[in-house]
């Protein structure tokens, strides 16, 4: 946790948080890492389910830790009335709010974007959902692993003839998340620039993992040509790839530029491939793929994963080890630029992930890892929307909060 408070780009942002799991509440960490203010609306209970997802200790997640940091967590039952209205009144002093709800379900309960528009017209209102708010896949469940099938992006993860892979990851929902950020803030910088109002941002998962895709949709309309899978090599760049080496480890190589393949060659121990003309260029070498390969693979099953780093690397070719967590945090360069961020639970240490991007003048920072359910009921309520203790009481009887 920084020590030294600094300004922040984000600064004076309200933004509430609706919603659970992680788009929504990835979008907000991002934002409350670079200064907004974070409110986050919780069930009475348990609070978010990611709080029991994974590895659990003293009743919160690690997880929970890293994802909720910077929040403040305010318990509402917003299948109630008064849950709901004591909602609205956050929303409406709000300068953000970002929900992930099913399309349609904020509007049920009278806490939609035009509704909240009414009082608040500077709003802008952050929608993530599997498949967007319109469009016929609009009400259909959009979980990350579903929609990563739709966006495209399964399709050429894996193995020729195989079942797709997918990482072990989320990565819909962390993508969307970042276009929801990003979206927010140009909604903001147009908001302070131009127009004073605020704006609906909408996010669907398929569509943040579709901006993924690259060349995939001009290559298919002029040439006709779907790319698929090719295990751990690009289609029609040579040589990138995977390889195996003599201690088990894995490098990846990228020799793909033309002077950059004589030096990887020679090193290798083929200067009659590095000479050859016709793998001067890459499309000659995407002909030779197999037996450019061949050679890598062979060169490197000779070695450990550190004597072709290290070889490599004297002649400027980028290499690189295949990184698990603990390499990562034992990595000299990961520490030099602050890739992990220390806190504090119940007096042990706890590594979390630092946020990019990297600001020189206003960076983010961690200020608190996530709290407990409702740890901020009194301050939210009490002292923002000005409820006196016997009323919180009397809600927290209810059910409510």
């Amino acid at each position: 946790m920084s020590s030294t408070p600094s300004q922040r780009p984000l600064d004076g942002i309200r933004v509430i948080e609706l919603g659970q799991l992680l788009a929504g509440p990835f979008t907000s960490t991002i934002l409350g890492y670079f200064g907004a203010e974070v409110i986050k609306i919780e069930p009475p209970g348990k609070g978010d389910p990611i709080r029991g997802w994974r590895i659990v200790e003293n009743g919160t997640s690690h997880w929970y830790r890293s994802l909720g940091r910077n929040k403040k967590s305010v318990t509402l039952d917003l299948k109630s009335e008064k849950g709901r209205a004591l909602a609205r009144k956050l929303m409406h002093s709000a300068d953000v709010v970002v929900e992930n709800f099913r399309p349609g379900v904020v509007e049920e309960w009278g806490m939609g974007p035009e509704d909240i528009k009414q009082v608040n017209p500077g709003v802008v209102y952050a929608r993530i959902s599997g498949y967007g708010q319109t469009g016929p896949y609009a009400a259909k469940p959009g979980y990350a692993s579903v929609t990563e099938g739709v966006s495209g992006f399964r399709y050429v993860n894996g193995f020729p003839g195989e079942p797709p892979v997918r990482p072990n990851l989320s990565t819909g929902d962390t993508i969307a998340a970042i276009h929801a950020a990003l979206g927010i803030c140009l909604a903001l910088l147009q908001r302070q620039r131009q127009s004073g109002e605020g704006q609906v941002v909408d996010v669907a998962l398929y569509e943040s993992m579709f901006n993924l895709m690259e060349g995939v949709v001009p290559e298919y309309s002029g040439a006709g040509v779907i790319r698929e899978a090719s295990g751990t090599t690009l289609t029609g760049i040579v040589p990138t790839n995977t390889y195996t080496c003599g201690d088990g480890k894995f490098v990846i190589i990228g020799g793909n530029g033309d002077s950059i393949f004589k030096r990887l060659m020679v090193a290798a121990g083929h200067p009659e491939m590095a000479e050859n003309p016709e793998m001067a260029h890459n499309e000659g070498r995407v002909r030779h793929v197999e037996v450019i390969d061949k050679a890598l693979a062979d060169w490197c099953a000779g070695r450990t994963a550190a004597e072709v780093v290290e070889v490599l690397e004297a002649q400027r070719v980028p290499v690189g080890l295949v990184y698990n967590v603990e390499d990562q945090m034992r990595d000299p360069h990961f520490n030099a630029r602050g890739m992990f961020e220390q806190v504090e639970i119940d007096g042990k240490p706890l590594h979390i992930p630092a946020i990019m991007p990297k600001l020189a003048d206003t960076p983010g920072r961690t200020d608190w890892p996530g709290q407990g359910v409702g740890s901020h009921n009194q301050e939210v309520l009490g002292e923002l929307l000005g409820l006196d203790e016997a009323e919180i009481d009397a809600l927290r009887t209810e059910g409510v909060v």
